[in-house]
């Protein structure tokens, strides 16, 4: 492989060690390295789940994400605490302001709540090597937030990424250049490559492909034959090669569109999910109307229960005019899902608004204008009052029903109490 010919930039993939747990420890002025700590959805029901659970617990008593609370052993010295999921938020954006503090926005990308990327191309000439500029942004995070954190370091994101999973979070820093790839990236399991599912690792496993090195070795002709496009992912991944850019304008996708959605606490019936449909068209119009943006095509994704064998859908509908406004999104919705064949029950519902314009270009025509016009007004007023006094200040009379979610999330970050 020509490695000359990719990219080569210095990206640090950055994971707060055990995030959550740590949050809870600091909080509570203990040391969240030694601290046996577990977060837990609800520490009234034995079987809510460990959300995090601190190194130390981790090592001591092999409790780990997932583990349910009754296997925690009852020992005094451990910890357990709800979760708060707006003292991890502005924990998170704490981390992202510090990251800024080294680097413009447009250097940051934030894959998840506890972790980063940031490109530091910049920052050799005032902190060293890419190394040292990773050991003052590891020592100033332990400083200023009292947090743990490792750190990948390598050309592309992809890389930095790998090598963190699978080294930095064992030793605290590590660094793999192209040129390192074969040597410390190669005699991984498939199995342990972000972005390889257990399905895709069963698919490789029976061609022979068992570790990273078999893959890149692998005819490129066949993976793309037996995976399509994703197979020629799958093969230049293997090489270390990552074409996704480095630096990005956090305000552009949301420009392209968005999306919101909700897995929800039961089964629910077509019916049922009407509401859900409505809620979530309120919440998006909303989101439209505080960026000044309209959407022309809209999506809807139903997942149904586990308890049927059928596959959910995903299908979209251009829209004759671009709209803001929750009945045109919600009516949209209903439209998609009667076309549909609803054979089940529905434990998922999904609404994504793409091809935004600016809310200028909202035409209002002779025959709905008026009545549109109303609903944009009543829209705005609606959304003030919900900003001044919280979501559920306000609401549809379907969402006082059984189905209605807007009460519950409104009392929630993430699905947990604040």
């Amino acid at each position: 492989m020509d490695y000359s010919q990719f990219p080569k930039h210095k990206v640090l993939c950055i994971d707060m060690k055990s995030f959550y747990a740590s949050v809870e420890a600091v909080n509570r002025n203990l040391d969240p390295l030694t601290t046996l700590l577990a977060v837990v959805g609800d520490t009234e029901r034995s079987g809510s789940i460990v959300l995090a659970a601190s190194p130390s617990l981790k090592r001591e008593f092999n409790i780990r994400t997932g583990n349910r609370l009754f296997e925690v052993p009852k020992d005094p010295r451990i910890h357990i605490v709800p979760a708060r999921m707006g003292l991890y938020l502005e924990t998170s954006m704490a981390f992202t302001k510090l990251l800024n503090q080294y680097v413009p926005i447009e250097a940051i990308s934030t894959y998840s709540v506890d972790e980063s990327w940031i490109t530091v191309d910049s920052l050799e000439r005032r902190y060293g090597s890419v190394y040292e500029i990773a050991e003052h942004i590891q020592m100033n995070i332990l400083m200023q937030l009292k947090l743990p954190c490792a750190i990948g370091i390598g050309p592309n994101r992809l890389i930095s990424k790998l090598i963190l999973d699978n080294s930095a979070k064992k030793v605290g820093i590590a660094e793999c250049n192209y040129e390192d790839v074969q040597r410390l990236l190669w005699p991984l399991p498939v199995g342990d490559i972000w972005g390889i599912g257990s399905k895709m690792k069963r698919h490789l496993n029976r061609l022979g492909i068992m570790t990273l090195g078999d893959l890149a070795k692998y005819p490129l002709d066949i993976l793309k034959i037996k995976f399509g496009v994703m197979g020629e992912q799958l093969f230049y991944h293997a090489w270390g090669i990552d074409l996704s850019p480095v630096y990005v304008d956090p305000r552009e996708d949301v420009r392209k569109g968005f999306s919101n959605g909700i897995t929800l606490m039961r089964d629910y019936s077509k019916e049922e999910a009407l509401t859900v449909i409505y809620e979530i068209s309120d919440k998006i119009s909303t989101r439209l109307r505080q960026i000044n943006k309209a959407a022309r095509t809209v999506s809807l994704a139903i997942g149904y229960s586990k308890t049927e064998e059928i596959r959910g859908f995903n299908h979209s509908i251009t829209l004759p005019e671009a709209t803001n406004i929750s009945n045109h999104l919600s009516r949209a919705c209903i439209g998609i899902m009667n076309k549909e064949n609803i054979r089940g029950m529905i434990r998922n519902v999904h609404i994504s608004v793409t091809n935004l314009v600016s809310d200028e270009v909202i035409q209002l025509d002779l025959f709905t204008g008026p009545e549109d016009e109303k609903l944009l007004r009543l829209g705005k007023a609606l959304d003030g009052i919900q900003s001044r006094y919280g979501k559920a200040s306000v609401m549809r009379a379907c969402s006082l029903t059984e189905a209605g979610t807007v009460i519950s999330s409104a009392q929630k970050i993430g699905g947990h109490t604040q």
